[in-house]
């Protein structure tokens, strides 16, 4: 997002929603300020050398999640994690006590994943759904309306995959791994919006799950 009103517009929102690395400093202009959770993959945490002294990783809430073999019980997962994170999770709750830190429950990612292959024409590769998804579904169940940005691209649609890298590549709008596609079906389905919002915008308005009725 490009825009000298995101500011202010982002930053009114009740809770701010960002994913793994992803910064304020220097953005502010375009993603606001404010980060009230922050959802990140077990790799970043695994990898990332500056995970334990960054104090980007000291904002707001932090979730991390790891992509867990099909439907594995938690004790399974444990033993044979895609990432084995548990180590620097651990070094962080000695070092931050007071931060709040959870982890995803690994059959979540998978149960998303049932339900986007239920309701696909074909079916679709068994890869855990994107980072980006399940923040989407954290926030649904924690809020009333998720206004979300450029998970369905806008009339700005370009090939960068981060607003603070100068990393190109389409998979990460179309897809490769993850299954984006489906996954941008069905946000654009239950989209509360108007269609102008999405050219303009990027912005898609979704219903918590407490307001909907079946």
């Amino acid at each position: 997002m490009e825009n000298p009103f995101c500011l202010h517009y982002l930053n009114d929102h009740d809770a701010v929603l960002r994913f793994n690395g992803a910064p304020t400093a220097n953005f502010q202009q375009d993603v606001g300020t404010k980060t009230t959770i922050r959802l990140m993959n077990s790799q970043l945490i695994t990898t990332e050398k500056r995970f334990l002294k960054d104090s980007l990783y000291n904002e707001g809430i932090l979730i991390v999640w790891d992509p867990a073999v099909y439907h594995s019980d938690i004790p399974k997962w444990y033993q044979n994690p895609d990432y084995n994170f548990f180590n620097n999770y651990k070094s962080y709750r000695k070092l931050n006590p007071s931060q709040p830190f959870y982890i995803l429950k690994p059959q979540m990612p998978w149960e998303l994943w049932d339900i986007l292959q239920e309701i696909a024409p074909e079916s679709i590769q068994p890869n855990p759904p994107s980072s980006g998804m399940l923040g989407i579904i954290i926030m649904m169940t924690l809020c009333d309306r998720v206004d979300i940005y450029e998970f369905l691209p806008s009339k700005r649609k370009t090939d960068v995959c981060y607003y603070y890298q100068k990393f190109f590549d389409s998979a990460c709008t179309m897809g490769a791994y993850h299954p984006l596609l489906y996954e941008k079906n069905l946000v654009k389905y239950l989209n509360e919006g108007t269609d102008e919002d999405i050219y303009l915008l990027g912005k898609v308005t979704l219903p918590g799950f407490r307001t909907i009725r079946c």
